[in-house]
């Protein structure tokens, strides 16, 4: 969702808050503006569509200037037009804003019987008007700035700067996620570390409530009660925010292909780099006292922890529930004090999870997160952070931290597992022996990529299509469709094989092909059963499986894709990778926008 930038430095700050926005694009956005102070002048500059169309008009219209903010939207009040476009201004004030104003026709309507009307149709707007009015009762930036936030309700992160003022930004914090950077004699800020990357490796992020007063000095950050706050310096390894395509026509190319690499990343993380594979799980991580995990999280992450349901209750014998964030909290959960919530999120700032997870936190015996970003706000409140160690994912729809999220899911369950007595250490070896084992075949799976496209070719002129799968296939049947609709815009739905004749069966004919997500596993006579229903109907299906179920149920299907033979249990993080690359090649056969689908943001940091 928005990305934000704001710069104090010793350089044109144009180009550098381009090039940082760039960096933001993998957020998703429909507009970009920037504004820079020079010679005491503030003034903008903004365009709908692409960061290419801010560039051109840069080139037409340069804007000059060593101290700036900038701004990539996703629309939420009001359309993508240019009037929309943050930055925003009243007067002597430019304001950026990621989030949402809960409280802005209140205050519209304030600032309305005061004189003060908007241009756009943002809630934004109403927060430069807030500033400009306190200007013109003669408060200071400084002061304006903070009499405003009091009056703000909602989410939000703000970058505020002023006509007249080149060594000044306000920024805040509530919500949505903010970080300092620190350079020699130049300071940043930004939405996340990797806008900041290219510009200091120096990094402090503001916590929830925080304000602070930046000048190229340093930042003085004041909490939400108005006291000076010391928030820590964090150094940022540079490796760690590098994007970029490698030769990949695509961001979403490059992570499928990286899939293998960095889940043997992962387990060697967390099992050790010897013959013998051991846990080595974080400290505190201990499932002899709970009685159920409480699995939170949204979009494909919310589907690994529906895998991972099945994961825990087969494997340690211990009762999971899945809740979507966004409605969790608001169905008032009853919650037990020996209960272990468990918060997944790619990015860590996602608004819905971050939520729930305080909604949770004094409620549980213990809030543990799974993320990407080990600094990120959902880390930093959790008990216990378990990095997926995917790297940085800049395509919207999720691929290499979708399996890495699996990955670390599957070494909870055996720990759960382990600590409950379920298993024994030799089980547990075998188990982990066999997670190993799984880089190999995903390296094998992207073999597939050929015929995938073929395939690919055919669905791209679908305007429906079905994914069935059975058990923990059920789930991936789920984020195959999921994944199809994000990027290639095709209507598609993801049921559990055994629900098909108790409604979906209606939708099939010729027209609409099947994809069958079946492995070798207990439930494949059942899946096939479901399978043969589709085809009696004219339906076309697409037979995911292995070479044993090829042999044993391929006759009579459309099309058929061989996968290795994999452990049933482990069977969800290989098949990831053919409802990944089908997607992918689908989308490019409809020549949609792989990398940034419409309507899409890679981070959703408002509710």
């Amino acid at each position: 969702m928005c990305g934000i930038i704001g710069v104090l430095g010793n350089h044109e700050a144009a180009p550098l808050m381009v090039e940082a926005l760039k960096r933001l694009e993998y957020r998703g956005y429909d507009s970009a503006g920037i504004a820079t102070v020079n010679g005491g002048r503030l003034d903008r500059r903004r365009a709908v569509g692409k960061l290419v169309n801010l560039s051109d008009l840069l080139v037409h219209e340069p804007l000059a200037g060593k101290s700036g903010i900038g701004h990539t939207r996703w629309a939420t009040h009001g359309g993508p037009v240019v009037k929309n476009a943050h930055p925003h201004r009243a007067g002597p004030v430019a304001v950026v804003h990621n989030g949402i104003i809960e409280n802005f026709r209140e205050l519209r309507a304030d600032l309305a019987s005061d004189g003060y009307h908007q241009e756009s149709d943002t809630d934004t707007e109403a927060v430069a008007l807030l500033v400009k009015r306190e200007m013109d009762r003669g408060a200071t930036p400084v002061d304006a700035a903070r009499i405003t936030l009091g009056q703000l309700h909602g989410a939000f992160a703000l970058c505020f700067l002023f006509d007249g003022q080149e060594d000044l930004i306000v920024c805040a914090r509530k919500g949505s996620p903010l970080a300092i950077g620190r350079g020699e004699g130049e300071m940043f800020v930004g939405s996340d570390a990797i806008a900041l990357a290219p510009l200091t490796d120096r990094i402090t992020y503001l916590e929830e409530g925080d304000w602070a007063v930046v000048t190229r000095q340093g930042a003085e950050i004041y909490d939400a009660a108005g006291r000076r706050a010391n928030r820590a310096e964090t150094r940022v390894q540079l490796d760690s925010t590098r994007i970029e395509k490698a030769g990949y026509k695509h961001f979403m190319a490059k992570e499928i292909a990286e899939q293998p690499v960095v889940m043997a990343d992962a387990l060697k993380h967390y099992t050790g780099g010897g013959a013998a594979p051991a846990l080595n799980l974080p400290e505190g991580l201990d499932f002899t006292r709970i009685d159920r995990v409480v699995l939170v999280a949204c979009g494909t992450a919310s589907y690994a922890c529906h895998v991972a349901k099945y994961w825990f209750e087969q494997i340690a014998g211990l009762p999971a529930e899945v809740d979507v964030a966004s409605e969790f909290r608001y169905r008032n959960p009853v919650l037990s004090p020996a209960s272990m919530a468990v918060f997944v999120s790619q990015s860590g700032e996602t608004a819905d999870t971050l939520a729930a997870l305080r909604h949770v936190k004094e409620k549980v015996a213990q809030v543990v997160s799974v993320v990407n970003v080990p600094t990120s706000s959902i880390a930093r409140e959790s008990d216990l952070t378990l990095p997926i160690l995917a790297g940085v994912e800049v395509g919207v729809a999720s691929t290499k931290a979708f399996t890495c999220q699996l990955t670390v899911l599957a070494l909870m369950a055996l720990k759960a597992a382990a600590d409950r007595g379920r298993i024994d250490a030799q089980t547990l070896g075998t188990q982990l022996q066999s997670l190993r084992g799984l880089p190999g075949l995903l390296n094998a799976a992207l073999g597939l990529s050929d015929a995938v496209a073929a395939v690919a070719a055919d669905l791209s002129k679908a305007r429906d299509i079905l994914f069935l799968g059975r058990g923990a296939m059920f789930p991936l049947a789920l984020e195959g469709a999921l994944k199809l609709k994000e990027i290639s815009y095709i209507h598609a739905e993801g049921y559990a094989s055994g629900e098909l004749k108790h409604g979906p069966i209606a939708l099939i004919d010729a027209a609409v092909p099947v994809i069958v997500l079946a492995p070798t596993d207990p439930l494949f006579d059942k899946t096939v059963s479901n399978m043969q229903e589709v085809m009696a109907r004219s339906g076309k299906v697409l037979l995911l499986t292995d070479a044993q179920g090829v042999a044993t149920a391929a006759q009579g299907t459309w099309k058929t894709l061989t996968l290795p033979a994999v452990d049933p249990l482990w069977a969800p993080i290989l098949y990831a990778v053919p409802a990944q690359l089908l997607a992918y090649h689908t989308a490019i056969a409809k020549g949609t926008d792989v990398d940034q689908p419409r309507n899409l943001a890679k981070s959703v940091t408002v509710e």
